[in-house]
């Protein structure tokens, strides 16, 4: 293994991080496992940053893409037309709930809010938009610009004018004591002050993750949301979800994230978890806005047969089995059971979650503050005792979790139990 790592270090880039002291190379995977070069096996509660929504080796997934390969047909273009492709989006507009839906296919989330915010600003004629503090919409030069983390921001310059807006910030003095309601009053306040002193008179649109996906599973109370596209609607302002990770059911309570909030959005985005593995990505929108480019377009790779087989094999499988219930039960069940077990740690500083998306945040046992050395020194621990999980949040100091959809009840608590005692050993090291 360390010769490989020296192969990977001398080729590719230093901030292309990877996990663990000693990095892991994974070679097969069967259900919720997976097994690296060295013969072990682990529980997999982070699936490929959430990509491997079903797992590994689902039978019917698998059949279909064997099918599409037995074909010879692998890749053609947009420029000829793709059953899978025109399916695909058939279903994705009618889950959408948006009017009149029509749907873009890209390789990545990166892809699809990069054209989302395209259609937002052709239709608006501006390039004002508003983010969310906290946020991250990909590695792109337009994603990198409202992205609301410093720490993934590598470039100062924008292609776009940005804003960004409270949600995810409870833990600001000005903040700390509301009730949710009176939080979303509070930000909503700000919203329309923004409006009226700070932002351009014409501001295209809201991006927003409706779970922040490297912000560390924050979320704001439901409800926000809808107060803001209020305000927004008095101004003609569009409203775009990212459900990049919050998509498909995985937050239990609603097919797509937006929906705690009471909302329909003007446009969804979407990667990860629906190709289980295959690179696929993409956008719905309101036919209006889909169709207003002035310019020509097209998509190489993306929607090309291949991957969207394997989305629509994915896609069917989740329905088919409910696994959107399935998130809101085992999910239930874990963010309870953590939220018990951390209750005496003082290095557990909260858990937080919906669905089968949640994490953890590691705290300096005498100080309170985040700690990224203890949450690093958590996800070392739980690799050692059979399971990974990932990381995250505005200062690196939260535990990642998000486990495959159809998760077994015997896995989730087998994962639980691991957590805890990883969670429990690193408060021991850190008790003064």
């Amino acid at each position: 293994m360390s010769e490989l790592l020296d192969r990977h270090r001398a080729v590719l880039p230093n901030w292309m991080a990877l996990y663990y002291e000693h990095p892991l190379e994974l070679i097969s995977g069967s259900g919720s496992r997976v097994t690296d070069a060295a013969g072990r096996t682990y529980l997999d509660f982070f699936c490929g940053i959430l990509t491997n929504m079903l797992g590994y080796d689902v039978p019917e997934v698998r059949e279909a893409i064997e099918r599409q390969l037995a074909t010879g047909v692998v890749h053609t273009s947009t420029l000829y037309l793709i059953r899978s492709q025109v399916e695909l989006a058939e279903k994705l507009a009618r889950l959408s709930g948006i009017q009149n839906a029509k749907v873009f296919f890209t390789n990545s989330g990166t892809e699809a809010n990069e054209t989302a915010l395209m259609l937002a600003t052709a239709a608006r004629g501006s390039n004002q938009v508003l983010a969310m503090r906290n946020s991250y919409h990909g590695r792109s030069f337009g994603a990198v610009a409202i992205t609301g983390n410093a720490g993934w921001k590598s470039s100062p310059l924008a292609p776009f004018g940005v804003h960004y807006l409270h949600g995810t910030d409870r833990e600001l003095p000005a903040f700390a004591r509301l009730t949710d309601a009176e939080y979303i009053a509070a930000c909503t306040a700000d919203l329309r002050h923004l409006l009226a002193a700070g932002a351009a008179r014409q501001v295209a649109c809201l991006i927003a993750e409706p779970v922040q996906g490297v912000g560390g599973f924050t979320m704001p109370p439901d409800g926000l949301f809808g107060e803001y596209k209020k305000v927004l609607d008095e101004h003609g302002i569009l409203v775009i979800s990212d459900e990049v990770q919050t998509g498909w059911g995985r937050t239990g309570d609603h097919f797509w994230g937006i929906g705690a909030h009471g909302i329909t959005p003007d446009m969804i985005t979407f990667a990860k978890g629906l190709g289980n593995g295959f690179a696929i990505g993409g956008v719905i929108a309101r036919g209006d806005l889909m169709d207003g480019l002035p310019g020509n377009g097209i998509s190489t790779f993306g929607g090309n047969p291949l991957s969207t087989t394997a989305a629509n094999a994915t896609l069917d499988y989740l329905l088919d089995h409910d696994l959107q219930r399935n998130a809101a039960t085992l999910g239930s069940m874990i963010i309870g059971g953590l939220r018990e077990a951390a209750a005496p740690l003082a290095a557990v500083g909260g858990v937080r979650g919906k669905g089968l998306m949640f994490a953890v945040d590691l705290v300096d046992p005498q100080t309170g503050a985040p700690s990224p050395a203890l949450a690093a020194r958590a996800i070392e621990e739980a690799r050692e005792r059979g399971l990974l999980i990932g990381k995250g949040g505005l200062y690196g100091h939260a535990l990642r979790m998000a486990p495959p959809m159809n998760l077994t009840e015997a896995d989730a608590k087998e994962g639980m139990g691991i957590l805890v005692d990883a969670l429990r050993a690193v408060d021991a090291e850190a008790a003064p």
